[in-house]
């Protein structure tokens, strides 16, 4: 990795640790701007590590993890507790992808060198026989884009969701081998039913709906029903699922049956489905820069004047259930 990172003429690796005490002292003697975090370290694991660098000293941190159901659910206790990103370890046939392997590395780096980083408490789930708030109508769908930053931006927005909200459809840029495990822990810390989406399924009120890693999600219109279709069709703005490609559906669909929210993440997926979404008379949100860890996607949407409000993300949730 070292290398890798030093190949790129804008990355200078200040130094190299081989445990987190090593780490410790070499953070505060060379102050770097990103770090590179293995979760299986010698000496102290690297959770325990990142909850003392997060509460003493924050910084934007790159985790480095495996790609089995263990370590889906490290590395989203890591993001939890405020590191930017992560990376797959890369397989042990690496000949053939190394090259594109130090892209993804170098790109993530640099987009952590741009995050906002503060301190960050634990998450407490939300008790599910909270929130007994009764809407309008439950023909109204909600949806919510996001990328760098996403994971914990969406399980907050979810954490205050009342058990009776409107059906929510999420996209979210994740590996297939996490977005599972990702689902589990939004279903935790909701009073709403997540679960990751499968191809024509019903959508319904009090549900939410994580696009699968590796695949698009689109709402279509079945009868009284709204349905949720999967697609492994080509990537769109780099990225399978899109945000894109969700919002886009709903403009077509729903259109002002809908509401949106576009969070933090690098790049500009979701800004022309939230364009999209506003022509066609539905509630769309970006998420202010104050409150984002990357202010790309949710930037790009305000840049295209596709966002009705622009809001930290404590106002989101309820902004979406408010009628159009």
């Amino acid at each position: 990795m070292t290398e890798l990172l030093g190949a790129d003429p804008d990355i200078e690796v200040v130094g190299v640790a081989a445990d987190p005490f090593i780490a410790r002292d070499k953070i505060k003697q060379l102050a770097p701007d990103v770090l590179t975090l293995d979760v299986e370290m010698p000496r102290m694991d690297g959770l325990t590590f990142l909850q003392n660098l997060m509460r003493l000293r924050p910084m934007p941190v790159v985790m480095v993890s495996s790609l089995t159901e263990q370590g889906a659910a490290v590395t989203l206790d890591a993001l939890a507790l405020g590191a930017v990103d992560f990376i797959a370890k890369p397989k042990l046939d690496v000949a053939r992808g190394l090259a594109g392997y130090a892209q993804l590395l170098t790109e993530k780096v640099k987009q952590a060198a741009q995050a906002r980083v503060a301190p960050v408490l634990a998450p407490s789930a939300a008790p599910r026989s909270a929130g007994p708030i009764a809407y309008r109508t439950t023909d109204r769908v909600l949806a919510i884009g996001a990328s760098t930053g996403g994971t914990e931006a969406i399980r907050q927005v979810l954490s205050t969701m009342p058990a009776d909200a409107p059906a929510v459809v999420i996209a979210q840029h994740i590996p297939a081998a996490f977005s599972s495990a990702f689902a589990q822990r939004l279903d935790r810390n909701s009073r709403m039913t997540v679960v990751e989406a499968m191809c024509d399924q019903p959508l319904l009120p009090g549900h939410a709906y994580l696009a699968p890693g590796g695949r698009h999600l689109r709402v279509e219109r079945s009868g009284a029903r709204w349905m949720a279709r999967l697609g492994d069709d080509d990537m769109v703005r780099g990225h399978r699922p899109s945000v894109d490609v969700l919002f886009e559906s709903l403009a077509r669909h729903a259109g002002a049956n809908a509401g949106a929210a576009l969070l933090t993440g690098m790049g500009n997926d979701g800004a022309h489905g939230l364009l999209a979404l506003r022509r066609a008379g539905a509630v769309t949100i970006a998420q202010d820069r104050a409150s984002s860890v990357i202010w790309g996607m949710p930037g790009a949407a305000v840049a295209l004047d596709a966002a009705q409000d622009v809001i930290p993300l404590t106002r989101i949730t309820e902004r979406l259930l408010q009628a159009p």
